[in-house]
């Protein structure tokens, strides 16, 4: 188990950067990666197109835009029905390892038990990654090796962006089924903001993003079904000038769902979305409610 196994060709992840950065905004994309390391195919029990059901498929490629507006964009190269970032470091599902999991695991997470944890147990509707157990220690080769430096490359990112400007906005860039799942009532809405019921971020700035996006032609929703995840809760502290924002995009505006092709649309949506990022990214800094800078 190491990185020169699993990524020969590829680092895990890398950050596009401008020369310079300009504006307060940091853009993350952690689902997006499709590097399917041999090892890892070898081990599931899925073809190579059903293991990408849970792929945020292109995402990097839709905000690809940002570096030149002036913000650095976080992408993974590491696909996430591999390791998902988006969790707590160890939400780990008993029911994948042979060994006993230490107690210091959360177990017991709604994401655990929707086989959605750190090292995920399904992807898309259901489907089993693995025919049968896996050794512990590939989780933590992964989650040491990859979550870590990860989280390290995002953090490193947000602090140099406080330190710059007094403030740091991140946006957490994901990727949505079109299809409604049950419970749900109507079609999926284009957009989901989500800010963690307002925990997140400031109440200005979400609503400038619902706004911008609606004047763009685009149905959006404010955090249902999707509120924000791990990355969203951990990052967003507004009150010490931090602010996340979660940006889900519906699929079936870009992309073929069962093909995982792009759509006629898909340059259009790149070009709405830097649009958007534009304006969004343009907003007066009376938006926001900065604290004096915290020491670091």
């Amino acid at each position: 188990m190491s990185l020169e196994r699993d990524f020969p060709l590829v680092p895990p992840f890398e950050v596009r950067a401008p020369a310079q950065q300009r504006i307060p905004f940091v853009f993350n994309s952690p689902h997006s990666g499709r590097y399917y390391p041999e090892s890892f195919l070898q081990a599931s029990r899925l073809d190579a197109l059903a293991i990408r059901y849970s792929e945020d498929c292109y995402v990097d490629e839709l905000f690809a835009s940002v570096p030149r507006l002036g913000a650095p964009l976080l992408k993974a190269h590491f696909p996430r029905a591999f390791l998902d970032v988006n969790r707590e470091p160890y939400e780990l599902d008993p029911r994948m390892f042979d060994e006993p999991l230490p107690p210091f695991v959360n177990i017991q997470s709604a994401r655990v038990a929707g086989g959605l944890g750190t090292i995920p147990r399904l992807v898309g509707e259901g489907q089993l990654i693995y025919p049968g157990r896996i050794m512990l220690d590939e989780a933590f080769y992964r989650i040491e090796q990859i979550y870590k430096p990860y989280h390290a490359a995002l953090e490193e990112l947000l602090r140099a962006t406080r330190q710059r400007f007094s403030y740091s906005v991140l946006i957490d860039c994901h990727s949505m089924p079109g299809g409604i799942r049950p419970g749900e009532i109507g079609s999926r809405p284009d957009f989901i903001i989500g800010d963690r019921f307002g925990r997140s971020c400031s109440e200005q700035l979400t609503q400038a993003a619902i706004e911008l996006l609606q004047q763009l032609g685009y149905t959006v929703a404010h955090n249902k079904p999707y509120a924000g995840g791990f990355i969203t809760e951990h990052y967003g502290r507004p009150a010490t000038g931090c602010y996340a924002l979660q940006i889900e995009i519906n699929r079936s505006l870009y992309m073929d769902e069962q093909s995982l092709q792009k759509l006629p649309g898909f340059e259009a949506l790149c070009s709405d979305l830097y649009q958007f990022v534009s304006d969004l990214t343009s907003l007066p800094d009376d938006l926001f409610s900065v604290p004096p800078l915290a020491a670091e």
